[in-house]
């Protein structure tokens, strides 16, 4: 995941077993994923990555906001399964607006099959099972983290996602969103970034000269964000590629820069996602931080030559 003029940083791990593993880059604890965290039930118990930095110590997430108290970093999630809900709060009911409902399911760690540490890399393939609210066995899902690609010279590091969601329930399951329940312009779901609350109003830029608030809903193979920070000097970027999904449905973006933050390469923004009983949903996203706030000619760039 390096470039071959890059000046590779070396990573060290730390595993907190039974709850969360650290991985820390240049001195600064770049990523945290929580694994089994203590959460209450309406906001959807589920894996997270929490805090993320950039290599020069800036926050580039956000953990329970009070406007959404179940967004935390960057996770998993689906907020429309058949009728259950593994985003947390509540649920949103076409003519009814969001309602609280007795829906909020939840996703069980149930081992590490590997863990594997080099001095650039860490990669970890989880098993999970995605339980609902009345106690059902769902979804079992195989997932795999691989955070490196640590450029000291750049001020980036890399993570990619990878996700096999298989359908183990004795009917169907459908992958939709806000939108395919009614409401326009809200398909989030699936792999959700959270950011900062000083990231708000920041710059979204796209491929093919695209960007702003009006990417919404539409297709591109990457999406940037970028914005200043508080508390420190100097600004950011999350670089987030579509990459791909296994279903015919395309891959369209949830984006918002006001009220706050948010990126979700949506597997099922405005068509819901059908899966047969043993079928499995594949996608695979890759996200990029960097230390500064790039310019869409940096970005062009670096996505050119990083793409999945």
């Amino acid at each position: 995941m390096t470039s071959a003029n890059s000046t590779t940083g070396v990573l060290t791990v730390s595993h907190e077993h039974g709850r969360r593993i650290v991985v820390t880059a240049a001195g600064v604890e770049i990523a945290t994923y929580v694994y089994d965290p203590p959460v209450p039930d309406f906001e959807s118990r589920k894996p997270y990555l929490h805090p993320l930095r950039t290599l020069d110590g800036a926050l580039v997430s956000a953990y329970r906001p009070n406007d959404h108290r179940w967004h935390k970093g960057l996770q998993m999630t689906i907020s429309h399964l058949s009728g259950q809900n593994f985003w947390g709060g509540n649920s949103y009911v076409h003519g009814e607006g969001y309602r609280a409902r007795d829906n909020v399911g939840r996703m069980r760690h149930d081992a590490f099959d590997l863990v594997d540490v080099t001095p650039t890399e860490l990669t970890l393939r989880e098993s999970l099972t995605w339980i609902t609210s009345r106690d059902e066995h769902w979804v079992a899902e195989r997932r795999e983290l691989r955070i490196g690609g640590v450029d000291t010279g750049r001020g980036t590091w890399m993570l990619d996602f990878r996700t096999e969601l298989r359908n183990i329930r004795n009917a169907e399951l459908r992958v939709g969103s806000p939108t395919t329940a009614g409401r326009p312009n809200a398909g989030y779901t699936g792999f959700f970034w959270r950011g900062p609350r000083g990231w708000t109003g920041g710059q979204i830029v796209t491929a093919d000269g695209g960007g702003g608030p009006e990417t919404m809903g539409r297709q591109s193979p990457w999406l940037a964000y970028t914005a200043e920070h508080d508390e420190v000097d100097g600004g950011g970027t999350v670089l987030v590629f579509a990459g791909t999904s296994s279903a015919a449905v395309p891959l369209k973006w949830f984006v918002r820069n006001t009220p706050f933050p948010a990126v979700n390469p949506s597997p099922a923004f405005d068509e819901e996602v059908v899966l047969a009983p043993d079928e499995t949903l594949r996608l695979h996203h890759r996200v990029v931080f960097a230390d500064r706030a790039w310019e869409r000619a940096e970005i062009e760039a670096y996505a050119a030559e990083h793409a999945p």
